[in-house]
């Protein structure tokens, strides 16, 4: 039982890993970009996690997990923020190989922008509580700053589609801790509305955690090909 949690990390990250090297995708030759995104991103959530953990936001199950601890934190907790990240972006970077075609991307502001107004207005009744205050105002400030911000970099289409086929293996991997529970979440933080086990905040907490990871692996590879562009003159 104390590997539970562990065991669901290396399942997360198992088939990911072992198909990085398929001949189409070749996604350990981008390793460059996706390592340093994750570990750019890992930081800020793990402060946020030990935080949290800090005004029993959430807990851990001592039943589910070794019982090796780093600041506040399980191990397993903070593999979490390698093994997620690491599939999202493979199943990113699978989706834009083997379907292209970004046709879509007009419809994407819309899409945004919808996201946007639903944080504002869950902010406006929702900010009495530190899960759901903190959960969407990250994500308002993060898509308010690739949208309007940050106009250089334009791939929110294939986040968004990235988004959708990676909530197929969120509903697995988090209705696993949440039903156990090896993550017990303390309902008077939060709005108190789950979809099964899994608390409705968790669907955003996975947006605002892939979207930051992707803006910094597509960050990382422009710039290689701008510097690649400009040695080639």
């Amino acid at each position: 039982m104390n590997y539970t949690y562990l065991l669901i990390n290396i399942a997360v990250i198992f088939f990911p890993l072992v198909l990085s090297f398929d001949k189409k995708v070749h996604f350990f030759s981008k390793w460059r970009f996706v390592f340093p995104s994750i570990l750019l991103t890992g930081l800020l959530f793990l402060i946020w996690d030990m935080l949290f953990t800090r005004l029993n936001v959430w807990s851990f199950n001592p039943d589910y997990v070794v019982g090796i601890n780093l600041y506040g934190l399980p191990l397993e907790e903070i593999l979490f923020f390698l093994t997620v990240p690491y599939a999202c972006i493979f199943i990113y970077e699978c989706l834009n190989v083997y379907f292209p075609k970004n046709t879509l991307q007009k419809y994407s502001l819309s899409l945004s922008n919808l996201i946007l107004g639903l944080c504002i207005a869950i902010l406006f009744f929702g900010y009495t509580k530190w899960y759901t205050l903190i959960n969407f105002g990250f994500l308002l400030v993060v898509l308010y700053f690739i949208e309007y911000v940050n106009v250089k970099l334009r791939f929110m289409y294939r986040f968004f589609r990235a988004y959708l086929v990676s909530l197929i293996p969120f509903y697995i991997v988090n209705g696993f801790l949440t039903a156990i529970p090896v993550v017990m979440y303390n309902d008077k933080e939060n709005m108190g509305f789950r979809v099964g086990t899994i608390p409705f905040e968790d669907h955003f907490y996975l947006m605002s955690l892939l979207l930051l990871n992707i803006y910094f692996y597509e960050k990382f590879k422009n710039r290689a090909e701008i510097r690649a562009l400009l040695n080639e003159k």
